[in-house]
């Protein structure tokens, strides 16, 4: 085909792959080398009109796809939008911001604007601050937080884990009766359901640490890793030690300390347990919470008192299991570990019926002024927090008698 002009040619060439220019190019280049009757000039023309198709392509394809990078996979041409309400905190992009906030590097302008809707979420309403950078935990970070908590054992392991507003009373179902065989045509009569309420109120538990300028050069996987750290050590630690002695003034209630222990929920011993305290306090137990009860006591009390008993038979009642060695038995019920027990004192109950509430997550916050001399910036980690028993009847203690 001959093209009189050049945009001729562009026209024509202008829809087609570049593969398919490409060789033509190529199949021009040979025909001027080696046919001496070829029609240079027409050639040429048919050369500029697919170079031009060539570059035309090209530019477009580099216009639409110059928010696309092929790496990371993002679209900057597409419309990020940012989440409402508690999906904010859920979302990757706010966990990123959140961790370079902290360690001072630059945020991308997506990043700035889920960070600045975030602290204008009533999820951080109940936190004041006057720092320079303040924001709460990423819920994924959060729950690997509590994660991490509860697999280390103690008693938060057992307890409940709510997230409700503070200072809100809710109902918490207990035990109920079974249902009757019912006999054709006559009346039941309706059973009111027993529940009882639990409203957990609002205390600080505060940490603050500090860390070395250099950490402005960690990746934000590591300095998550620390926080989890961190945070678990301190902040959920101080949690699981008042779900056990906590006062209820100024802090959490807790179970040893929060419910009012005699003769109808406690057993006392002279010297050390015998086979049959364990067997009247599962007998004690009253009816509803006796399948998920559990014992707990410290590591002290599990070797000292229990490890050596035997029932009637000679058995021992203290057993392991034999695939997760970790996890103990006491005549079937599993044992709970935590060295916030008191020595001699033993628990068993339903600790479904404990509960411990962290309704705002937990806020971080950076300063780096408050150590300027020293070169370290400073963080400070805030939870309102709160725990309680919120079924007295669900437990049971056995402790050694106290004398004068």
């Amino acid at each position: 085909m001959k093209f009189k002009t050049v945009q001729e040619a562009f026209n024509y060439y202008r829809t087609k792959e570049i593969k398919e220019i490409e060789t033509r190019a190529s199949e021009i280049g040979k025909l001027i080398d080696s046919d001496p009757s070829a029609n240079i000039e027409a050639l040429n023309i048919e050369l500029d009109g697919l170079k031009q198709a060539k570059e035309n392509i090209i530019e477009k394809r580099s216009k639409s796809n110059k928010g696309f990078n092929p790496i990371t996979g993002m679209d900057f041409n597409k419309e990020i939008v940012i989440p409402e309400g508690p999906d904010l905190f859920k979302a990757k992009e706010y966990r990123s911001a959140f961790f370079k906030s902290m360690l001072g590097q630059k945020l991308t302008e997506t990043e700035k604007n889920i960070y600045n809707k975030a602290k204008m979420e009533k999820r951080a309403e109940n936190f004041s601050t006057m720092t320079n950078s303040a924001a709460v935990l990423p819920t994924q970070t959060l729950n690997e937080i509590i994660e991490k908590a509860r697999k280390q054992g103690g008693l938060i392991s057992a307890c409940r884990n709510f997230n409700i507003p503070s200072n809100l009373s809710v109902p918490v179902g207990t035990p109920s009766s079974k249902a009757n065989w019912h006999v054709e045509g006559v009346n039941v009569e309706s059973e009111t359901v027993d529940t009882a309420s639990v409203k957990f109120s609002a205390y600080e538990i505060i940490k603050i640490f500090s860390m070395s300028a250099v950490s402005n050069e960690m990746t934000l996987e590591a300095f998550e890793s620390y926080l989890e750290t961190e945070l678990n050590n301190c902040v959920m630690d101080t949690l699981n030690e008042a779900l056990i002695s906590g006062t209820g003034s100024g802090q959490g209630t807790g179970l040893i300390t929060g419910i009012t222990w005699d003769a109808t929920n406690s057993l006392t011993y002279a010297d050390k347990p015998a086979y049959t305290d364990f067997t009247k306090m599962l007998a004690m137990l009253k009816r509803g919470y006796g399948a998920n009860a559990k014992f707990a006591m410290n590591n002290s009390s599990l070797y000292n008192l229990v490890y050596g008993l035997t029932d009637t038979t000679g058995r021992p009642i203290f057993t392991t299991d034999a695939q997760q060695q970790q996890v103990n038995y006491i005549l079937g019920k599993q044992v709970v570990i935590d060295d916030n027990i008191p020595d001699d004192t033993i628990i068993l109950g339903d600790f479904n019926y404990m509960g411990y509430n962290i309704p705002e997550g937990i806020l971080l916050e950076v300063s780096r002024e408050s150590s300027f001399k020293s070169g370290l910036i400073d963080y400070r980690s805030l939870a309102i927090a709160d725990c309680k028993p919120i079924v007295p009847e669900a437990f049971l203690k056995l402790s050694k008698t106290v004398t004068p």
